[in-house]
């Protein structure tokens, strides 16, 4: 009966000796996840040729960059002008495509929103491309670009020729995300950790 109980205490032992050692190892994967996240919000300059993805959203150096500061019409949104509805969405791509041109660009910026995107100021030669998006009509302002949308707007530029649902509420209505600004440390420690497991989400419209 004694030799009984040894082993059950044997077994008690080596189950807890296997539970903590569990836990320190998903501590250290915790503390390594978060450094890699700390890692990534450091400042971060790109440059090179780039693709557009939409109004507002680049490729380049194998990252998806999000112009900060603004919202564009989303790739098939439309809008309306002189009564007849046209491809908004596609028309801001084709704006932004012309100020990128041929060349190279660059591109800096330390944080990132929900899907992963790196949010920072681009330019093309001396262009700022949120700022001229702004002022030619095709994007709106978020944060920082008020002066260019009031003039935007006076001069009845790019979407405010006639009537539009600002891309937020268009995303909003179509039960997509309104919120365009940077992800949160745990949200960030959460996109990491699906990306380890194999379950990072698709980036959606935004």
């Amino acid at each position: 009966m004694a030799r009984w109980r040894r082993r059950g205490r044997d077994r008690r032992s080596g189950v807890r000796r296997l539970a903590e050692t569990a836990g320190v190892i998903a501590l250290f994967a915790l503390v390594a996840v978060a450094a890699a996240v700390l890692d990534e919000m450091s400042m971060r300059t790109l440059s090179g040729p780039a693709r557009v993805v939409d109004g507002d959203t680049l490729a380049l150096g194998g990252e998806r960059v999000r112009l900060a500061g603004i919202d564009a019409p989303e790739h098939d949104q439309t809008c309306r002008r002189d009564g007849v509805e046209y491809a908004c969405g596609r028309a801001s791509r084709e704006y932004l495509a012309t100020l990128v041109g041929g060349g190279d660009i660059s591109c800096r910026g330390n944080e990132r929103d929900r899907y992963g995107r790196l949010l920072a100021r681009c330019v093309a030669g001396n262009v700022e491309l949120a700022a001229a998006m702004v002022l030619a009509g095709w994007a709106v302002s978020a944060d920082g670009y008020a002066q260019e949308q009031r003039e935007a707007r006076r001069q009845s530029a790019g979407i405010w020729a006639g009537s539009f649902m600002p891309p937020a509420e268009w995303r909003a209505s179509r039960g997509g995300t309104a919120d365009i600004g940077a992800a949160g440390m745990a949200e960030r420690l959460l996109q990491r950790l699906r990306s380890l497991f194999g379950s990072r989400g698709q980036g959606g419209d935004a």
